[in-house]
């Protein structure tokens, strides 16, 4: 997408798009909610299963909802401000990781295996890091319009339900940097130990946070610039793949606390553009649960993952297909001679 040669701002296309996203089928929806009254089960008795069947139903257009091909879209990326000290572990482990998940040795790639989902992992210029976000902008509008445009790519092969997850050392700081710039509050409240770091790293990362919103006082309005000036190649690249499945009518489970930072900045911009989006799982990464409130998610799972690289969400397509499988595979009181309620 040539989005500069589209319009003024590389950002106006992003926008646009926005303004232009399908809705969930509501007569899909309705069939789906009226199926679940049939079924051979007390109303409402499989809980969460059920509402998950309906809203399927209304991003696929099927009351009987299926998913065949689930993919599992892992963005990498590195990030400059990890001259601050602000990981366990440095960056060129970003690049190491990568190698291991087209190993094979990963643990997403087993999930992926025994949930029967597709993986594609997707390398963001590893070599060159984003800016220090303590020195300056992570990106310019060309680049992070560009990124966005990239991931949007994600679904082009085709798939029915969408994973995404993320691998960057430095990234857990970014996300936390992202929070503070949408919804302010204290540094503090939004880092985490990320990839272990103890309480002088917890120390750095508020400190980072602080100098990174200062240097940028007054150019956070826009979430679009929170994402540029704070943000990474990958968590741009999630937020495009998030707003290209929308354009396609795919539903979206959103893995842990650096895949929610990407949702965020789309739920700021307009908050139905996570409408088509679940969240996988509340990570153990603190500020976690607090921006699922923010964005007015409930996750699926909670068990005390904070691995990130989409794992949780490869985990919760288990969820999925385990409520569609009730939804579509029951039989309804007619089929199976069992006397409803009066």
């Amino acid at each position: 997408m040539d989005a500069a040669a589209k319009s003024g701002l590389p950002f106006d296309d992003i926008r646009n798009l926005v303004k232009q996203m399908p809705e969930a089928d509501q007569t899909a929806m309705d069939a789906a909610r009226d199926r679940q009254g049939q079924l051979t089960k007390p109303p409402g008795s499989l809980g969460q299963l059920e509402e998950i069947a309906i809203w399927m139903a209304g991003w696929q257009g099927d009351a009987v909802p299926q998913v065949k091909r689930p993919l599992c879209a892992v963005f990498a990326g590195n990030h400059g401000v990890v001259a601050q000290g602000v990981s366990a572990f440095p960056a060129e482990v970003t690049a190491q990781m990568v190698a291991n998940f087209s190993a094979g040795g990963a643990a997403v790639n087993q999930l992926c295996s025994a949930f029967d989902v597709g993986l594609k992992v997707f390398e963001l210029a590893l070599e060159m890091p984003t800016e220090d976000i303590t020195q300056g902008p992570a990106l310019s509008e060309a680049e992070c319009a560009a990124t966005m445009a990239y991931g949007m790519e994600a679904i082009a092969g085709g798939c029915d339900l969408l994973c995404i997850g993320e691998m960057g050392i430095g990234n857990t700081t970014i996300a936390a940097a992202i929070a503070f710039g949408l919804y302010g509050g204290a540094a503090e409240d939004w880092v985490g130990p990320g990839t272990g770091v103890d309480a002088e790293g917890l120390k750095r990362k508020a400190e980072v946070l602080r100098a990174a919103i200062g240097l940028n006082e007054g150019q956070l309005g826009d979430p679009l610039e929170v994402l540029r000036r704070l943000g990474g190649r990958e968590i741009a690249a999630m937020a495009g793949a998030i707003l290209a499945a929308r354009m396609e009518r795919v539903p979206v489970l959103i893995d842990g606390f650096v895949a929610t930072s990407a949702a965020a900045v789309l739920h700021a911009m307009d908050p139905g553009t996570l409408d088509h989006c679940w969240a996988a799982h509340k990570s153990a990464e603190p500020a976690h649960v607090r921006m699922l409130e923010k964005i007015g998610k409930a996750p699926l799972l909670d068990l005390g993952m904070r691995l990130g690289e989409g794992s949780g969400a490869a985990l919760a397509v288990a969820i999925i297909k385990g409520a569609l499988a009730t939804h579509g595979g029951m039989a309804t009181f007619a089929e199976a001679g069992v006397s409803d309620k009066d």
